[in-house]
């Protein structure tokens, strides 16, 4: 079935990492003092966990990949790269459906940018002024945290 309709572009990020997608999920999820938040995504060394973490205002959905790869069946999706982790989206529903004013409020920290982190089984979607900062930490660590 052919998509029509708005279309929401993907636009793939380099994390300096090789990650597959399909053999990932989250491990954890942090929202810590102040405004910084923090999650944990398996790779494929089993000792070994993503951080991916924001220093600033963010708005976070944690979901299925099943619910999101249905959520706007009738638009059309660009750039999606087949087994590939971390995008920047632009157009998604998402993004659109937060408030402007929190977008407003938040803005004396930049403009807001919509990040979509996707697994075979948890994504998440964040939408904030900050930039994603990534980092490989041991998953022994990571469970202190």
């Amino acid at each position: 079935m052919a998509k029509n309709g708005p279309v929401s572009k993907y636009i793939p990020l380099n994390i300096g990492v090789a990650i597959r997608a399909s053999a990932s999920d989250l491990h954890s999820f942090r929202w810590k003092t102040g405004k910084r938040v923090e999650a944990d995504f398996f790779i494929d060394d089993p000792e070994l966990l993503l951080r991916v973490s924001f220093d600033g205002p963010c708005i976070v959905r944690l979901i299925d990949e099943m619910p999101l790869s249905t959520e706007h069946e009738h638009c059309a999706d660009e750039g999606l790269v087949r087994d590939h982790f971390a995008y920047q989206v632009e157009g998604a529903a998402f993004n659109k459906s937060q408030s402007e004013i929190w977008k407003m409020a938040v803005g004396i920290y930049g403009p807001t940018s919509h990040f979509r982190f996707v697994t075979a089984w948890t994504c998440m979607d964040v939408v904030t002024p900050a930039t994603p900062e990534f980092e490989i930490v041991p998953q022994a660590i990571a469970q202190q945290t």
